[in-house]
């Protein structure tokens, strides 16, 4: 758990420095509010109270990382209610919830404050025009996120907003773009999930499945005609590889043979891209994730080792 919670850090820091002070105040909100309803929720409940297994803390970081930067500071406190209490320990504590609590937290946010969740994207500080609006005591200038750009005005908006694919590029892997709090630095995501593969936290077959589908389903339907999408901006845009490497791999809601969690993280990228094309939102990464979850024991009991299946004969 903790080396999880080392693992996202570095994406925050940077993030302090594109956004601004509040995305440190708005994190530190959501893991204090989680790990507090997490030892309230165990009182409650006259269950151990086991806050400094860290599984609260990833909880309130993630919930943290999937919100946008301008948020009132009292949404991640109703999020992390909503994440722990509710999505946790009311379905049994930590091993028994079906859906990501931090996800259920964030959809939750979404449906009940849908203006705060989705006009709070700020244009990172070192943009020269925010720079000129703080001469004038602004402190931030909100802006549209790539993907909205993308959605409803097509790629040409996004070229005109962002630069060259070139600079879109490099300034998306590095982190340079609006987004959620946590999500924009693809290179330091990367980093993390790298590591968590090296120790073998993770296994690469939901990231990896995720990612291509992503990458694959938005080349083949994202353009005006078929096989002309951008794969890279899609993957590079969002929380895909948040969500690849830091959700979709959760132990509890995710499946734990090779075979399932490929089929696993496939969904995920394939009603990712159907709810980013079709939906009313631009992203799709957080619904997708959640209704791959409850097929979870379903890819479990379809995948299971032969090992491990009934031998012919064997009720008689």
């Amino acid at each position: 758990m903790w080396t999880v919670v080392a693992c996202l850090l570095p994406p925050l820091i940077l993030s302090v420095f594109i956004f601004g002070l509040q995305t440190l105040i708005i994190t530190l909100i959501s893991v204090i509010s989680c790990v507090a309803t997490e030892a309230i929720s165990q009182k409650l409940l006259n269950r151990p109270i086991t806050i400094r297994d860290g599984s609260a803390v990833i909880t309130g970081l993630l919930l943290a990382y999937i919100i946008p930067p301008g948020v009132p500071y009292w949404i991640p406190i109703l999020g992390a209610v909503m994440a722990i209490y509710v999505a946790k320990h009311l379905l049994g504590g930590i091993g028994f919830n079906i859906f990501n609590p931090a996800l259920i937290g964030r959809a939750f946010l979404l449906a009940t404050f849908p203006v705060a969740m989705t006009s709070a994207w700020l244009v990172p500080i070192r943009d020269a025009a925010v720079f000129k609006y703080m001469g004038t005591g602004i402190d931030a200038v909100s802006t549209a996120t790539p993907l909205y750009v993308l959605k409803h005005y097509g790629m040409a908006a996004v070229l005109e907003k962002f630069g060259s694919l070139s600079t879109i590029y490099s300034d998306f892997f590095i982190g340079w773009r609006p987004g959620c709090i946590g999500e924009t630095s693809a290179l330091l995501l990367l980093i993390g999930g790298i590591y968590l593969l090296y120790k073998k936290y993770i296994s690469w077959h939901i990231p990896v499945s995720v990612i291509v589908s992503v990458g694959f389903f938005t080349w083949v339907f994202g353009g005006e005609k078929l096989f002309t999408g951008n794969p890279i901006l899609a993957v590079l845009s969002g929380g895909v590889i948040l969500g690849a490497f830091f959700m979709a791999t959760d132990y509890v809601t995710s499946p734990t043979q090779e075979t399932g969690k490929i089929i696993f993280g496939a969904g995920v990228g394939a009603l990712t891209v159907l709810i980013r094309l079709k939906g009313g939102y631009p992203e799709g990464v957080c619904y997708a994730i959640l209704l791959m979850n409850p097929l979870t024991p379903a890819l479990e009991t379809w995948f299971k080792p032969k090992r491990f299946a009934p031998q012919k004969g064997a009720e008689k």
